[in-house]
Parts: C-alpha cells; structure tokens; sequence
C-alpha cells in the first residue's frame, strides 16, 4: 500500500434486501394479482475514501442506511454490486488466511452494548476468546493480555470475572470496545456507539476513542446522527440521505458552510447557544420509503429548491472545491 492508498475504499457499493413473494402472495398472483417482490434500496451506489489515520463521520436520519454502509464496511453484509477495497485490494479476491486477516483488521462497536455482548459470557471470555482462537496470544499469556486490555479502555481488570449485566452501560460500551481492540483491528466501524449512554458518559466514551486513535493508529468510520458529536470527533464529514451521499467535506468547512440542501436544513435544527431568538423550522415531509425510493434526487420531494431536473436526473456526486464534494444540481447552475 502506498502512501496515497486509503485504507478503506468504496467503488458503487449498494446493498439491497429482498423479501420473496410467500406462498400467499404466490397464489394471488397465479388469480391475477400482481404482486412483487420486496426490494428495499438500503445503501444506493456509494462512492467513499478512507485514509490511514483518518475519523470519517457517517451523518444522516434514521432509515439513510448507514448503518447499513457500516456493516458492509465491517464484511458483516455483503454488498449486493459494487467493491469494497481494503488498502488497495478488493475483498470479495480474498480467501482462506488473507480474508480472515481482513476481517481481524475491521472491527465493528455497535449500539447497545448489552445486546452486543454474551450475556452467558464472563468478560475475560468476550475479550480474550477471539485472540486466543486466533492465535494473537498463547493461551499462558491469555490472561494478561485481557488484563491489559481492560486497562486500555479504563476498566480495572479485578471485575473480568462478571457478567456483563452486572455492569453499567458505560461499562459495557467499554468493553466492547477492549473486544474490539482485542485482535489488534486497524480500522473500527463504530455504529452510534455512544447514543445509548448519558451525556457525560458519552463524553468520557468519546475521549477513550481520541486516546485509542493516538495510541493505535486507529482508523474510524464513526457512524452517528448526532452532529455535535460528530463535529468534536471526526477530520470529515459525509451525510447520507436515502441510501445516497449528499455531501462530503472536512467537519470545519462542512459546519461552516454546508453546500446540499439536505445539509443546510440538518445544521439549521442544531440547537446552538446564541443571544438572538430564531424560528426553528423542521426539514418539510419525511424521509422517503427505501422499498419505494423517489426518482431523480431522493431528496427532492422535501427540497424548497427542487425543479424539474431534480426530479428526472440523480445529481453526480462531484468535487466542488479542493476536498469538497457534493450531489445537487444547482451546484451545475452555479
């Protein structure tokens, strides 16, 4: 991998999920119904570049399918078209011992941590099994390696013979995190992995993450509908919009100056502590079905800029200015 070689890249990635007609269905058809197949249009065609070092912000309302993005990311879902490449190779070439290296190398923190983590499983169990299964540490040395761990993320190692339940949540973020950090991971996907905790435990989660960056060299995808997190943590920030990205840009130019329409109206809800009074006024409509996504630029049937264009053409997703792209057609008129 050269030195301009993004650690992760996305080349038309979509992921689309299937509902077959059941037997009911089937038999409406055969009377002459015209029932179909349910398809719905999660991730749609995404382009995305990750570099070493970086923390890429992942921003959009729920049901845009970023989660969704992540866990293909992680190789927890296979995308439907498209490649996904890791330093310069393309997974889906990669079998046997260099696919699972992959898969060590990208990790994954969700949401809820209690959901997340065995509940029949002590903590040295979760955090030590798979190193252990992997031949990362030898069995004598096992238990130092999961005490070292437990350090890393701030728990002392004396409670890894608990369950997680008798854990906070906080807690148990963190040790899923030290799950995580456990096969040595050069990347991390973190799915919302602080919206489930209180603020200040958020706070204590989000400075863990800054710390581990700089001790592990940690790559991240952090995937969040919270902006204000999202500004603090991340070097870039991309929104995504049905399945769609709308708009990239590095976090200081993209709050300062939002391009799309849909990032305009996300900024423009962001409680901010100023003297003067303003109209708070909330994105028109709700977000589309994916099962039945609009033609044209998805956002367009909410957009208070929308023509005609808009709703027969998809925008390109195109640079702007210098590491600034964007997807929407009055950039064209500009």
């Amino acid at each position: 991998m050269t030195a301009a070689t993004p650690i992760v890249e996305m080349k038309d990635v979509s992921k689309r999920f299937v509902r077959r007609l059941d037997l009911a269905s089937r038999i409406v058809n055969r009377l002459g119904g015209t029932l179909r197949d349910e398809v719905v249009h999660a991730v749609d065609t995404v382009n995305m570049t990750i570099a070493e070092g970086e923390v890429v912000g992942l921003v959009g309302e729920s049901g845009c399918g970023k989660s969704t993005l992540g866990r293909v990311v992680a190789g927890i879902h296979e995308a439907s078209s498209g490649s996904l490449h890791y330093k310069g190779v393309d997974v889906s070439t990669l079998t046997g011992a260099a696919a699972r290296e992959v898969q060590l190398k990208v990790q994954m923190i969700f949401q809820d941590p209690m959901s997340s983590l065995n509940p029949r499983l002590r903590v040295e169990q979760i955090v030590g099994e798979a190193p252990q299964v992997h031949g990362i540490v030898a069995r004598g040395e096992l238990s130092d390696y999961v005490d070292e761990m437990l350090l890393r993320v701030g728990l002392d190692p004396i409670y890894k013979k608990r369950y997680p339940h008798q854990f906070s949540g906080g807690q148990r973020q963190r040790i899923g995190i030290a799950r995580a950090l456990s096969v040595k991971p050069d990347f991390l996907v973190c799915d919302e992995a602080v919206a489930a905790l209180d603020v200040s435990i958020q706070a204590q989660v989000l400075n863990l993450f800054m710390k581990l960056r700089a001790d592990f060299n940690l790559t991240y995808l952090f995937i969040s509908h919270d902006l204000g997190v999202v500004e603090h943590l991340s070097d870039r920030v991309v929104i995504m919009y049905l399945g769609r990205v709308v708009e990239s840009a590095p976090t200081g130019e993209l709050f300062e100056a939002p391009n799309h329409p849909y990032t305009q109206a996300l900024l423009a809800e962001v409680p901010r502590l100023e003297s003067q009074r303003r109209v708070f006024v909330p994105i028109k409509g709700e977000i589309p079905s994916p099962l039945n996504p609009p033609s044209g630029c998805h956002f367009h049937p909410r957009c208070p800029h929308a023509h005609a264009r808009c709703k027969a053409e998809v925008p390109a997703l195109k640079e702007i200015a210098p590491g600034r792209f964007s997807a929407c057609h009055l950039n064209d008129a500009a």
